[in-house]
């Protein structure tokens, strides 16, 4: 077991001081200690954060100087590949802290082994006893440095083969062995045919990556000119071992939010059932993944990282509900949650009050369908006798918003299955899942760009100060493919030199424009510039040769299209004036989301979990006028990141920044981290008006908005489209809102008239059914349809019917509607629900048979289906199970 550690003393390390003592560790020997990135990868070939290495794989790839040859992190890291396994098993996780040091180029395979082995045994005091290693077996190095210079015994090092040690970017790119250390809870078994695969007696908790190869298309290896190290150690696996738990959820980086779900479903943790101890540990996991996923910005939702959120954070809410918890508990775990992880991320105490109000909307969203949702699968698990359909499984997903993973998890459990193509072509539209997250991370992905970007200097801008330069051609691209020349016609993209087109960036719009030739054998070289965005440094220029012929090399004049710039800087300076306006006159703690700044408009997305009054509306609005109004001179400077901070510059958060930032500051306004372009005092943005404000996901607000230029064809649209209203009703415009209110009460009434005169029409095309009753013994029984009848009439028809016919009736009625779209009801009488009948069972029952499902109480129930063929069908059917079911001895 653990001996004395580097604290020098025999007690158990906790979560907080092993990642402590990691970093420590690796910092005093020369490597620059850096934050975690965000859960949010600046990545798009994953979703999430999935691996300690993940931020640094730029710079694996070579595209990236590095920020120090030895850095060390503590990355916080999430991965749902393998959820069915959290809380079953000791150590999966969703949620999970990778503690890593890593060598850019500077030390290597030894160094790196000699560390690794003096951290686990001097400074976490762990046992080399209890150690075993593996490495590839073709590594020989590596097994030598094990054996002859740390002295492990050659017993305990474990060659492994390539699936299990080599370590690859992808198909192609760097590559390397692995070296893994293991912890042996049981040494006295000994030596001999150890089996590292026994995970009851081992446990991974180390592994180095020695970087020292490149594969090749061909699967030629040759070996790197810079050979890197790459290495993590699972936080929560360390804190197992040195605490000596039998799992990681029992460590004190998960426990206490166990022990808090314990008390509010007054259970004993310790003395329950592994089926149930799973819901507490699953609880455990995925709290801290939820709140650290707000913290960075992510807002549930029915696609890509907001589904893993949902479907997380659902899974929490019903293993709530197995405990029996049936208030609202998610705040009350996130409190401890944020407090758990507070010291490390302290961005969770800036944004604890909207992590909280999300998981408040969250569950409270999912409650209110919850019982419904489990009622109805309830109903269907019951006769154990069929799977769940693709049309049921979308019912819950759309109606009571059981994620798909959710309702496969309680179907296995009760011995079923799910129709999951089914469930997809329900959807009838591609969403993205939580299983697309990929789990390796292939560094190998990028574009032509990507390639090109080391072998190019950065792009000078130079557009701040003017819209037209001459610059030269230092690359061109046609159909993906780098080329020496492009001629007319040919869609392109172009990096230049140096370049006036601003590239799109911080929500602002690439700029549009031309480039012309700037020498005489190029006098008729036109391009027509439709976008510029940016890539790792280079400004790529989108366009199209409209004529002449463009050669690598070539002196251009590139002229940004001064009409369309200008209207861009007034929609972002009134962007900053606009979070401005809200902070002073909403609330100070909106924070931006995300934004738009167009050339005819600007979009702006906030944190706010309320609907904003019209007239408040109105008051922002007018206060941004007045600001543009008394003209301020803006301030534009460059500065040390932490000295913007200091001075109280906003910057957005997720946003990644340098050491130097550009901050533009209206004095006394708004001060803001920015490298956009900008007006250089509010007089010259002119006007102002919001045009939309809506809420576009929970807790998160956008307004839509122009100015300037924009602001003129917006107001005269509108004044021409409220002269044709007023002229069609035949009122002076200042009458147009009195007039639509009268419209409106004569719509009204006449609907209600309309209702009224259908409804009794319905009523007495239902009593004619009365005629086709049908007396089976005690029971009458009427199974009818009436075309073209809505769910309500059809249900209230049904009702009457009942009641009319009496106590011992049994109606169901059914309806086809356009659309492909049947309705059924049924209504029982009490006598018919005292011989077993349940109405709302019975008529999920037949709507099932027409693709569909519903239910509801014993006496009354609606559902409806979408196959219209087989709606006659299922209305036989219906008479023959109540026939059956009333007078089993009865005879056609």
């Amino acid at each position: 077991m653990a001996s004395s550690n580097t604290y020098g003393t025999s007690s158990p390390l906790t979560g907080a001081e092993i990642r402590e003592a990691f970093l420590d560790f690796f910092a005093t020997r020369g490597h620059q200690r850096m934050a975690s990135a965000s859960l949010v990868p600046d990545d798009s070939t994953v979703l999430l954060t999935i691996a300690g290495m993940l931020p640094f794989k730029p710079i694996f790839l070579g595209q990236q100087k590095p920020p120090a040859l030895r850095v060390t992190t503590a990355q916080k890291c999430i991965r749902t590949n393998d959820i069915e396994n959290v809380g079953r098993t000791a150590r999966h996780h969703t949620f999970f802290e990778m503690l890593g040091n890593f060598s850019f180029g500077d030390y290597f395979k030894e160094q790196a082994i000699r560390w690794a082995w003096e951290l686990s045994t001097q400074v976490f005091g762990l046992d080399p006893a209890n150690l075993v290693v593996s490495v590839f077996k073709e590594d020989i190095e590596a097994a030598d440095i094990w054996q002859n210079v740390i002295g492990v015994n050659p017993k305990r090092i474990i060659r492994m083969d390539a699936a299990d040690n080599f370590w690859a970017a992808g198909p192609t790119g760097p590559c390397g062995p692995c070296s893994e250390i293991y912890y042996d809870f049981t040494p006295t078994l000994g030596d001999e045919n150890i089996n590292l695969e026994d995970d009851t007696r081992f446990i991974e908790f180390y592994n180095l990556v020695f970087m020292e190869s490149h594969r090749d298309a061909n699967g030629t290896m040759t070996p790197l000119a810079t050979k890197n190290i790459d290495t993590g150690m699972g936080l929560e696996r360390m804190a197992q071992i040195l605490q000596q738990k039998s799992n990681n959820y029992e460590t004190d980086l998960i426990y206490p939010l166990i022990d808090k779900v314990a008390k509010l479903a007054q259970i004993e943790y310790f003395h329950s059932e592994e089926k149930v101890k799973a819901s507490f540990k699953i609880i455990g996991d995925h709290s801290r993944a939820i709140v650290q996923l707000i913290c960075d910005g992510v807002i549930a939702s029915n696609l890509g990282r907001g589904y893993i959120l949902r479907r997380l954070l659902r899974r929490v809410v019903r293993h709530g509900r197995l405990l029996g918890i049936q208030k609202p508990f998610l705040v009350d775990i996130g409190e401890i949650s944020i407090q758990l992880m507070i010291q490390t991320y302290p961005q969770l105490n800036k944004r604890k009050k909207l992590i909280l109000a999300e998981l408040e909307r969250e569950e409270a969203r999912f409650l209110g369908t919850l019982e419904r949702g489990e009622k109805l699968l309830a109903e269907i698990l019951e006769s154990k006798s069929q799977n769940i359909s693709g049309e049921q499984a979308f019912e819950l997903y759309d109606t009571y918003g059981f994620p798909l993973e959710l309702t496969q998890e309680i179907t296995q459990e009760n011995g079923l299955t799910v129709d999951v193509a089914g469930f997809e072509l329900a959807m009838k539209a591609q969403r993205q899942r939580a299983k697309e997250a990929k789990v390796n991370i292939d560094v190998t992905i990028q574009s032509v760009i990507d390639r090109i970007a080391g072998d190019i200097n950065a792009t000078e801008f130079c557009g701040y100060d003017v819209l037209e330069y001459p610059a030269r051609v230092m690359a061109i691209v046609v159909d993906g493919e780098l080329c020496q020349k492009a001629i007319m016609n040919d869609s392109v993209q172009i990096v230049l030199d140096s370049t006036p087109f601003y590239g799109e960036s911080g929500g602002q719009v690439g700029d549009k424009g031309i480039m012309t030739g700037a020498s005489p054998h190029r006098e008729d070289l036109k391009i027509l510039i439709h976008n510029v965005y940016r890539n790792r440094g280079l400004f790529v220029h989108t366009g199209t040769i409209e004529n002449g012929v463009l050669d690598i090399g070539d002196l251009i004049n590139a002229q940004v299209n001064y009409r369309l710039r200008r209207q861009a800087k007034a929609h972002h300076t009134a962007t900053h004036l606009l979070q401005a306006a809200l902070k002073k006159l909403i609330d100070p703690s909106i924070t931006q989301a995300g934004s738009l700044v167009d050339f005819d408009h600007l979009r702006f997305d906030f944190h706010y979990s309320n609907n904003i009054p019209s007239k408040k509306l109105d008051e922002v609005e007018t206060l941004i006028n007045e600001w543009i109004a008394e003209s301020h001179i803006l301030e534009v400077s460059e500065m040390k990141l932490e000295q913007a901070k200091d001075k109280g510059a906003i910057a957005m958060f997720g946003e990644k920044y340098g050491s130097h930032v550009r901050v533009v500051n209206v004095p006394r306004l708004s001060m803001e981290l920015c490298g956009g372009t900008h007006v250089n005092n509010t007089g010259e943005i002119g006007l102002f008006k919001i045009t939309s404000e809506t809420g576009i996901a929970s807790g998160i607000r956008r307004i839509e908005a122009i100015a300037g230029t924009a602001v003129l064809p917006y107001l005269n649209e509108r004044d021409i489209l409220t002269k044709e209203l007023g002229d069609q009703l035949k009122v002076p415009i200042n009458q147009l809102i009195n007039r639509v209110e009268t419209l409106q009460e004569e719509l009204k009434l006449t609907s209600k008239s309309l209702m009224l005169a259908r409804s009794a029409l319905v009523i007495t095309q239902s009593m004619a059914l009365i005629a086709d009753v049908q007396i089976i013994g005690d029971f009458k029984i009427l199974v009818a349809s009436l075309d073209e009848v809505e769910a309500s009439l059809l249900q209230t028809a049904a009702k009457q019917l009942q009641e009319k016919l009496g106590d011992n009736a049994a109606v169901l009625l059914g309806s086809k509607l356009g659309a492909g779209k049947v309705n059924f009801v049924a209504a029982f009488g009490k006598h018919i629900i005292a011989a077993g009948e349940h109405a709302g069972k019975f008529v999920g029952s037949i709507a099932n048979i027409c693709g569909g499902g519903g239910g509801g109480r014993p006496n009354i129930a609606q559902a409806g289906g979408r196959n219209i063929e087989l709606f006659q069908s299922a209305l036989n059917i219906a008479h023959e199970k109540l026939v059956l079911s009333l007078n089993p001895n009865y005879c056609k």
